[in-house]
């Protein structure tokens, strides 16, 4: 063989070998098990690693618009980049030349080009095949090789969360180790470094989890009661996670896990110091705001000062608990509270007792002292013998109560709640316990003689209105009848006083509607004309002029005024003000411009423009709507006219619930309520208010699902008619799903280009939301959850009023009848079509 061709031979077979080298340790730093990371790797910026369940990933990322590099942990499946975790907050690289990778003593080490340190990990013994494993639950954990003992881990990044609190993470302390699980928030979006606010379990006495901005107490849950924290009664069971405190001689932390995993859900300590759950919603492709724990100005820590008591209901929110006074009285008539109260009487021991408060959130208990295995009558003899206890209450509300908490100094931060509140017994003066002896005997006296006094004023008050009813039936067309007109004007104007309400001129109104032009009239109702109106700085209205002869429309006028005028979200339509003069009422709203739902989605010329995108998106901003009404609002809110006709849409076609006329507001503990006088619109209707005039949150759930099924199908429920059967539109809905045949309700017209998963879904959720009994149907919480996700849904009950439909049906739903009206053979008296 030649020299020369050996040689090129040669050096082939070397460039080889070269190649080959270098494509095994490529392989090697970059794609070992995706989750892995050995001693001979390394993460360089621009690659990542994957959870091996590939719900999370780790690399390099830049915050909102700064460009300085940070390593991080973000969720893998959530196309909006959503950080859980971040190593080198406070360095970060100016950079790309970033590099992650393990040591052999099984350190986690970040480098920038230089080969400076950036950040590292610890390590709590030596290691011999360390491994670094980024878990599917966020968790990035070095560890020895095949070892998955969470407690012989070497390092973990739950152990030092940044301002996301994750499913499976433990906030609070390890009492053996002094490790301080805490959250800390980010400066701001584009900094993640420290900021201002941080959140974690404290002890000393009973433990709190307290938020502080920087070493100011900002607000704390309450002590953990078995059940809930103390200063949250909001936390109840949910269909989203389960919650829970442990606390034993080695930790106490507070924990949560998911009901579901594939309904992505966090906690958040934002940079404004508010501490959140968001949930991801597929539709929106957004995180959504579940709760947020501080409800409201009570809730900042300490607001009333020692032995004050916090009520957000009253007009001024503090006051002294019984037998206390204000400390400086001035600072109390200025609002200025922080003093607090002191004792009007001062302690003997030997002959005080105890005072019950109910229904609070229990002081601060980082100075008390407790035992869990001793009864309540226990812990009160504990507490009188010592002279320095001011106070005593059950650790444990579980089963009766049980335990014992005391407290050996000024109680602070207490409010009070109307439900789910505690309570608890408070040191009092002997002569202060006969005072309170005294207004309890006088209280059942006064109740005696009220009672007495309510009997005697009814009677007179019923024979005055036997009177009145008399007078006004034979004067009704005189002129002193406006005066009953102008005091309900009165108390309407008292009502938008108190709500800081807008009020709009009438001639500017007018001169904004043309004068009330029929070229500018939208439509009419049983209220009256609802009108389009441009004013002088552009901004279209719509106005609803209440008809001068309307008595359902002054019902409705209060209504909207009353109870809906704070409500703010996107899928309500916006109440921008009213009108009161002389006998015009008006109500001024945003003007939305594509109408309502029912123009597009049963005229058969507008069915084509209204896709299925379009459809699925307002099938889901009214269930968001309602949501917002039945649970997030300040005052619970049932709508009863839900409809496709009360359901606006702007100029991007998102839904907007509108008339409100015939709303009613729940208190927190109600959950039904019934009435005489039945009103609604036929074919939406659940049928406990039908008959028997009950109403509740599951009624508007009812008319929602009536309403999703219109939307599929762009029939209406109401004069639905078919060829084979007799049914409505629920019936024919529920034979077409038990014959797996669902796909054959969508619209024609979009058909074709519909998405099959969510009609299926939007199907079967109308379903469970018609089924007859309220008990059955989902509540909105559990409805938006259903839509959002892709999870199993339990199999629908038979719908409520499909069997046949009334003769009666065949005119139109927005006429009035005073009729009695027979529909599945019952009657239902009294009610009012709109």
């Amino acid at each position: 063989m030649p020299s020369n061709l050996r040689c090129f031979i040669l050096s082939m077979e070397g460039a080889a070998v070269v190649l080959v080298c270098s494509f095994l340790l490529f392989t090697l730093s970059t794609s070992t098990p995706v989750d892995i990371l050995n001693a001979t790797q390394l993460i360089r910026d621009g690659e990542t690693i994957v959870s091996e369940g590939g719900r999370y990933e780790l690399g390099f990322f830049s915050p909102g618009v700064s460009r300085r590099r940070y390593l991080a942990i973000w969720y893998k499946q959530i196309p909006v980049q959503t950080v859980v975790w971040v190593a080198n907050r406070e360095v970060p690289i100016n950079d790309t030349s970033g590099v992650l990778k393990v040591t052999n003593q099984g350190i986690l080490v970040l480098q920038n080009h230089d080969g400076n340190l950036i950040w590292s990990s610890t390590s709590s013994r030596p290691a011999r095949r360390p491994v670094a494993e980024l878990l599917n639950s966020g968790n990035l954990v070095v560890k020895e090789e095949n070892e998955n003992n969470p407690e012989n881990f070497l390092w973990q990044s739950f152990d030092y969360p940044g301002n996301t609190f994750l499913p499976g993470m433990k906030l609070g302390r390890d009492l053996i180790t002094g490790l301080n699980r805490h959250l800390s928030s980010w400066k701001s979006p584009d900094d993640p470094s420290h900021g201002n606010f941080t959140y974690g379990a404290e002890v000393g006495g009973f433990p709190e989890f307290i938020l502080r901005e920087g070493s100011i107490v900002r607000y704390r849950n309450g002590p953990w009661n078995g059940l809930r924290f103390s200063g949250t009664p909001e936390l109840k069971p949910n269909p989203i996670y389960i919650f829970g405190v442990v606390f034993n001689k080695r930790e106490v932390y507070y924990g949560y896990k998911l009901r579901n995993i594939s309904i992505p859900s966090r906690m958040v300590l934002t940079q404004n110091g508010l501490w959140q759950r968001l949930n991801w919603i597929d539709r929106t492709k957004a995180w959504e705001v579940y709760v947020t724990v501080q409800m409201d100005g009570c809730d900042n820590y300490a607001l009333c000062g020692a032995y004050g008591s916090c009520n957000i209901s009253n007009s001024i929110k503090c006051s002294c608990l019984k037998g206390f006074v204000p400390k400086v009285p001035d600072e109390w008539e200025t609002l200025h509270w922080s003093n607090g109260c002191i004792r009007k009487t001062p302690l003997n021991c030997s002959s005080d007792g105890f005072v019950k408060c109910s229904g609070v959130k229990l002081p601060d208990s980082r100075k008390s002292w407790f035992n869990y295995s001793i009864n309540l009558e226990e812990c009160k003899n504990l507490c009188t013998k010592n002279c320095s206890c001011t106070a005593y209450a059950n650790l444990d509300v579980r089963r009766g109560g049980s335990g014992c908490l005391l407290w050996f100094v000024d109680l602070v931060d207490i409010r009070e709640f109307t439900e789910n509140g505690e309570e608890i017994y408070i040191r009092m003066a002997a002569s202060e316990l006969g005072q309170f002896e005294r207004i309890n005997a006088n209280g059942k006296e006064g109740m005696r003689i009220a009672v007495i006094s309510v009997l005697s004023a009814a009677i007179l008050i019923l024979g005055l209105a036997l009177l009145l009813y008399i007078w006004r039936k034979t004067s009704h067309m005189k002129p002193g009848s406006l005066t009953v007109v102008r005091e309900s004007n009165s108390n309407i104007k008292n009502h938008m006083e108190d709500l800081e309400f807008p009020s709009f001129n009438f001639a500017r109104i007018a001169c904004a509607t043309d004068n009330f032009s029929t070229n500018n009239k939208l439509g009419e109702g049983g209220f009256g004309s609802v009108y389009k109106g441009i004013l002088e700085d552009g901004q279209e209205i719509a106005v609803k002029r209440l008809s001068k002869a309307s008595r359902q429309g002054l019902d409705e006028f209060k209504n909207e005024v009353i109870h809906i005028a704070k409500l703010k979200h996107r899928n309500l339509v916006n109440l921008l003000g009213c009108c009161i003069e002389e006998d015009e009422k008006l109500l001024i709203y945003e003007f939305m411009t594509n109408k309502s739902l029912d123009f597009f989605i049963f005229d058969e010329t507008q069915r084509m423009p209204l896709d299925w995108s379009m459809r699925y998106n307002i099938i889901n901003g009214i269930a968001r709507g309602l949501l917002y009404l039945h649970q997030d609002s300040r005052q619970r809110i049932i709508h009863r006219d839900l409809k496709a006709g009360n359901v606006l849409l702007d100029n991007e076609m998102n839904p907007k619930i509108s008339d409100f006329g015939l709303a009613r507001s729940f208190g927190e503990k109600e959950t039904e309520a019934n009435t005489k006088k039945v009103v609604g619109t036929y074919g939406y209707m659940a049928p406990e208010y039908a008959i028997d005039g009950l109403y509740s949150t599951k009624s508007d759930v009812f008319s929602f699902g009536v309403l999703v099924l219109e939307i599929v199908s762009g029939k209406r429920n109401r004069g639905f008619c078919h060829s084979d059967h007799q049914l409505n539109l629920l019936g024919h809905a529920w034979r077409l799903f038990g014959e797996g045949k669902s796909l054959e309700l969508i619209a024609s017209p979009i058909r074709e280009t519909s998405n099959p998963c969510e009609v299926l879904r939007s199907i079967h959720v109308g379903l469970l939301c018609v089924q007859r009994s309220p008990e059955d149907r989902p509540n909105m919480v559990n409805v938006v959850l259903m839509m959002g996700s892709q999870g199993p849904l339990s199999p629908p009950k038979q719908p409520g009023f499909f069997t046949e439909r009334d003769p009666v049906e065949a005119s139109s739903s927005s006429m009035h009848h005073h009729k009695p009206l027979s529909y599945n053979d019952l009657t239902i008296t009294e009610l009012k079509a709109r």
